[in-house]
């Protein structure tokens, strides 16, 4: 049963959007529609089943959501049949829950159990659904694994040896890379959550603030205005720059000539935004001003490029062009963004080679890095949506100028 939307907490601070969330769940049609879709593309490649074992196609198939998947102890399976509906095959701790979802059949076994944890259930469902010699689709390509002991993984394959399996990521990739409305409708109230925080970020903390407690302060925050959870919370902070992107927050305090940068990927649903915002503490020099503009510049480039039809190395070079034109230089992460929806990043990625086309629906980032000097960075992030007429941001704008805390 779907909750209905409810208010976001009263906005202290001028503003806040305070639009009320969506409703949380799918109707019974989107997960018919994503199975018809499925089914259709195994169909065309003689594939009689799909055998899934991680949290985020289990749970596009089902709408099966909880953090028990925090715990590795109990593997987990779905088995999608070329017709009829997904069957479920799971510990039995797992039973309520996945009886409350749109599945019917759902086959339990006592876990944990080593010496066969689900493995005897899941071949006999796997031998009923393709036959001893069918084609079973698995996904095995990048950003792909199998939660499952390779050792288990093993004796499935003994017990079902005539069974081809296939590699289903290219199927996968299909299907989740175009985001339905009900989809991009939860990322965009994260994107606004997050937003709404960023907005109010320099009225919770000021100079002199240890990082710890800034961080700590923002994830607070996040939870306040209404995120489900913050799984991901990142960011920098130095003197004109930071040394990285990912790092925890350290035991220093915040100082003048500071530039903090957060970086979250935060959860509404089981959707995720990620972006990041950058702020200069108490003042910011020259160098920095221009390395906060350039990224801004190589972000619009990125926007007026991100059109259906265009690839993303396209709008890789697109930024890259801006980045490279000044003094400073792009940063060696690897990419300039990347898909974003149930996971906190999903294929594709925004680089020289990935010929990805660029479709209504996708939902993207635009994260273009900048090499300020000696082991110091910037980063800019935010987060789009395809559309026929081009992109549409999910974020709301970073400002056009490097914001200062405690001027």
């Amino acid at each position: 049963m779907e909750r209905q939307p409810h208010d976001l907490p009263k906005d202290p601070y001028s503003g806040g959007s305070n639009r009320p969330l969506p409703p949380r769940g799918f109707p019974v049609s989107e997960y018919e529609h994503r199975l018809n879709r499925a089914q259709r593309l195994m169909n065309e490649q003689g594939i009689a089943a799909l055998l899934l074992t991680t949290e985020p196609e289990i749970r596009y198939f089902s709408g099966f959501l909880t953090q028990f998947w925090q715990s590795p102890t109990r593997p987990w399976f779905m088995v999608v049949p070329f017709w009829g509906k997904p069957i479920a095959v799971i510990p039995e701790i797992g039973a309520a829950v996945m009886a409350a979802t749109w599945l019917d059949d759902i086959r339990t076994w006592p876990s944990p159990e080593p010496e066969d944890d689900g493995i005897s259930l899941l071949t006999w469902t796997l031998l009923e659904v393709a036959g001893r010699t069918g084609r079973v689709g698995l996904p095995m390509g990048p950003e792909t694994h199998l939660r499952m002991p390779l050792a288990d993984f093993e004796t499935l394959r003994a017990k079902t040896s005539g069974i081809e399996l296939v590699d289903a990521t290219p199927i996968i990739r299909a299907l989740r890379l175009i985001k339905s409305e009900t989809e991009i409708a939860k990322i965009a109230a994260m994107c606004d959550i997050v937003s709404d925080a960023f907005a109010a970020l320099p009225h919770l903390i000021a100079p002199g603030d240890m990082e710890e407690a800034v961080f700590r302060t923002f994830k607070i925050e996040l939870l306040r205005r209404g995120a489900d959870d913050v799984p991901y919370l990142v960011g920098g902070t130095g003197p004109g720059g930071y040394e990285d992107i990912i790092s925890p927050p350290a035991s220093r305090p915040l100082q003048a000539g500071d530039v903090l940068m957060l970086d979250t990927g935060s959860v509404f649903d089981g959707y995720y935004c990620d972006f990041d915002r950058n702020f200069a503490i108490g003042h910011a020099t020259d160098v920095t001003r221009r390395a906060y503009d350039t990224l801004y510049r190589a972000t619009e480039a990125g926007l007026r490029a991100a059109q259906p039809g265009a690839t993303c190395a396209d709008l890789f070079a697109t930024m890259w062009r801006e980045l490279s034109s000044g003094s400073e230089s792009g940063t060696s992460t690897g990419r300039l963004g990347h898909g974003l929806g149930m996971q906190l990043t999903e294929w594709p990625s925004l680089t020289p080679a990935d010929q990805t086309v660029l479709q209504p629906g996708m939902v993207i980032t635009l994260e273009p890095g900048l090499n300020i000097g000696p082991d110091r960075m910037m980063v800019h992030e935010e987060n789009i949506v395809i559309r026929d007429s081009g992109a549409e941001l999910l974020t709301r704008r970073a400002p056009i100028e490097l914001p200062i805390i405690g001027a």
